[in-house]
């Protein structure tokens, strides 16, 4: 690959300080958003929304909120295999610079972490947070608060992070905050580990879908992520459904994210995720211009240093045949920050010694 000194110099600003450059420069092949509005300001207008929340809450007596199917009554105490109870448990509310650029802009993505989860990784970065559910329990009221302030100090979008197991709270905290003037997008920010009849009652509620897409290989699925061996072809319906509702990415004149699918999938050592064949799926079932990012930063952490396949970080090697995979399929719209790093490793690979 040839890199002239512009693509150099441009790499630079995007991976050492991307706020130096506009987003709508980092994003130009992305469409543009028209007059935009959140998808849940038109079903609360439409007298829905409410019907959602009242629709959402009613699993909470026999959860079937993911696809393990609990059937635990969290309305009466009960916890299943996420342990999350029937308020939110919050570990942090902020604004976050290290997500996708199209969702940073200048002032942030206003980044919610929920505690606990459905999936459970032995590698997770947030086992604290995930795994031993650090975090504080909460009213959907005190969470349609912070979404306001969120709100208030700038943030573009309200970024909800592993949501599936506290989808109904978030549905009502959504639907009291529009009524204190919340207007910004919601971003699903999920593991791809979801129903697709619980992603229909977000239908017109969620305007920003973020899965992850993890393995492609049920064995590899069971083994890293409890017991989830039908997590691959559980997320694959699950991202064609999100890619029915919001579609391809779109951003304002800004270059922030307003709508559509982002999706995300972390390269591990060994070719344990099934890189190249996500890739070959999502160019064969979704347009190629969907935005993806393909993710450098795999580290060993949790138990992720009893398994040796997985117990060291991913070679420059593995990350570039992810790239050369992605082009290969014809995956058009890829988040600059791995198009950059790919230009960089391309370079120091290519130094003489």
């Amino acid at each position: 690959m040839e890199i002239t000194r512009r693509d150099f110099i441009k790499d630079s600003l995007i991976l050492g300080g991307s706020f130096l450059l506009s987003p709508v420069s980092l994003n130009a092949g992305q469409k543009k958003a028209e007059a935009w509005h959140p998808a849940y300001e038109k079903l609360e207008n439409e007298g829905k929304l409410a019907q959602r929340v009242e629709q959402a809450y009613a699993i909470f007596e026999d959860c079937q909120l993911c696809p393990r199917r609990c059937g635990v009554n969290r309305k009466k105490g009960e916890r299943g295999f996420c342990r999350a109870p029937y308020s939110p448990v919050i570990f942090s509310a902020q604004p976050h610079f290290g997500e996708e650029v199209p969702l940073v802009g200048k002032n942030g993505s206003g980044t919610i972490f929920f505690s606990n989860c459905n999936l459970r990784c032995i590698f997770c970065q947030n086992w604290p947070i995930s795994h031993e559910g650090k975090g504080k329990e909460l009213q959907d009221e005190d969470l349609a608060d912070m979404m306001i302030h969120l709100q208030k100090i700038g943030c573009h979008n309200i970024n909800l992070v592993t949501p599936t197991h506290v989808m109904p709270n978030i549905l009502n905290a959504t639907r009291i905050a529009f009524k204190k003037g919340l207007r910004l997008p919601l971003v699903y920010n999920t593991s791809g580990y979801e129903r697709l009849e619980i992603l229909k009652i977000l239908d017109g509620i969620v305007d920003i879908y973020m899965p992850d897409m993890k393995y492609m290989d049920a064995d590899y699925a069971e083994k890293y992520s409890s017991g989830a061996s039908d997590y691959p072809e559980v997320t694959k319906r699950a991202i064609i459904e999100m890619n029915r509702q919001v579609g391809e990415l779109l951003v304002d004149k800004r270059g922030v994210a307003t709508r559509g699918l982002i999706i995300r999938h972390l390269v591990m050592p060994n070719r344990v995720a099934g890189t190249e064949k996500l890739v070959r799926w999502m160019a064969e079932t979704l347009p190629k211009s969907t935005y993806v990012n393909i993710m450098a930063q795999y580290h060993v952490n949790y138990k992720a240093f009893d398994y040796p396949e997985i117990a060291r970080g991913i070679t420059v090697q593995e990350f570039l045949e992810a790239m050369e995979w992605a082009e290969k399929h014809g995956l058009t719209n890829l988040d600059p920050k791995s198009v950059a790093l790919r230009r960089f490793y391309s370079i120091f690979k290519s130094r003489p010694d």
